[in-house]
């Protein structure tokens, strides 16, 4: 088994020592930093996201794949940025106002940036000015969470205050949480609905074309 597949499978079954140990041996045997990103932590992140579509894994698998992704960008992040290889697109992430639940927005926030973009997770209970804000810097997606029917509305307001900014076309807006449908995100004018985080990245990945 070669290098990138020992990564690989060290992230799927979220061991973080190893994951960590095999980064740094392949940057030091010389492996380009973008191959070490797209054949070792996005190649790893697409199996883990099949296994958990096939049912053959469940949500704690995945954040435990997504920890020891995260672990390995550490070590491999400043090398990508010395490479200057830009990143796919800058995603700014929050679960909406009203809100404090973060498990599904957190495993979202890494499977995105094990995929290559750059999130700004802005946490939890987020409103809408800080959404804005961060699309005036520079974001051209905003990736919203909720866990409850009860805050779910609130996802229309962020929708709302970037139309309201003059932003809402320059940038795609995905939602996401147990309680969302498709029908939901049609209604509220949003550009997607992900069901998970493997879905989310695909879903984002087609919106802005990268």
């Amino acid at each position: 088994m070669g290098q990138l597949e020992e990564l690989r499978a060290a992230i799927v079954d979220g061991q973080n020592a190893t994951a960590l140990a095999k980064v740094s041996e392949a940057l030091a045997s010389g492996l380009p930093p973008e191959q070490i990103l797209q054949e070792g932590l996005i190649a790893a992140m697409g199996e883990t996201g099949a296994l958990y579509q096939a049912g053959d894994i469940f949500v704690p698998e995945m954040l435990v794949a997504a920890r020891a992704m995260s672990a390995a960008l550490g070590v491999l992040k400043p090398h990508l940025v010395a490479e200057g290889i830009p990143s796919r697109a800058k995603v700014v992430i929050g679960t909406v106002q009203g809100d404090l639940h973060d498990i599904g927005k957190n495993l979202v926030a890494m499977f995105l940036e094990g995929n290559g973009f750059e999130v700004v997770d802005l946490g939890v209970d987020v409103s809408p000015a800080r959404f804005v804000a961060e699309v005036n810097n520079g974001a051209s997606a905003v990736a919203i969470s909720a866990l409850l029917t009860t805050t779910m509305v609130n996802m229309a307001d962020v929708i709302t205050a970037l139309a309201e900014a003059n932003l809402r076309d320059r940038v795609r807006v995905l939602i996401g949480g147990a309680p969302i449908t498709t029908e939901f995100a049609d209604e509220i004018g949003a550009d997607g609905y992900a069901r998970d985080a493997s879905s989310a990245v695909d879903l984002l990945c087609q919106l802005l074309e990268v």
